[in-house]
């Protein structure tokens, strides 16, 4: 069984996922008005057995008054942490080493499906050629300059397009499967 990398990321329509700050104000303001749609998202995480996030994305969710990941191994990609914090010692593991080599771990343990969380997370997997999915929902909103969800790539990245779902409040959900000849995991 081949294990699947994807994400669950909605977008600026000028293609920022935060602020500078990290901050999605624009984000919560244009969900405001949408009591009860999730857009899919438990239906997702429902698919999910393990989450792998960047240190930030795992800060942000730390302040949360209750943990978003429960019942999921939440893996923490981070140099600069080197063990959990104690709230978190049973909640996460910490990996500093190649994405690579985490995504032979995961295949080794059979783990079907992986939800990556964060820009730079999902970034360095594209970059690994290990991503196979991205459900990307965009807001109708310019925010102008923030952090963005795809960073410079050294070649084109050829995605095909599996369903795209508009909203009544303006988002427009695309879901996209990366087109690619093999997966860089090896066994």
């Amino acid at each position: 069984m081949d294990i699947i990398f994807s994400a669950f990321i909605a977008s600026s329509l000028d293609g920022y996922i935060a602020r500078l700050d990290g901050k999605i104000d624009w984000l919560e303001r244009a969900a405001k008005n949408q009591t009860g749609e999730d857009y899919g998202y438990h239906a997702y995480m429902d698919t999910i057995s393990c989450v792998v996030m960047g240190r930030s994305s795992f800060e942000r969710a730390a302040k949360y008054s209750e943990w978003p990941y429960q019942g999921k191994q939440v893996i923490v990609l981070s140099r600069k942490l080197t063990k959990p914090p104690a709230d978190f010692a049973n909640k996460i593991d910490v990996y500093g080493g190649k994405i690579e080599l985490l995504a032979v771990e995961l295949q080794h343990f059979q783990v079907p499906k992986v939800a990556l969380e964060g820009s730079l997370c999902i970034q360095s997997f594209i970059r690994a050629g290990l991503m196979d999915e991205i459900i990307i929902t965009q807001v109708p909103v310019l925010i102008g300059r923030g952090l963005p969800l795809f960073a410079e790539a050294p070649e084109d990245i050829p995605l095909r397009l599996v369903n795209s779902k508009p909203y009544a409040s303006g988002f427009v959900q695309n879901y996209y499967r990366f087109v690619r000849r093999t997966k860089n995991i090896n066994n």
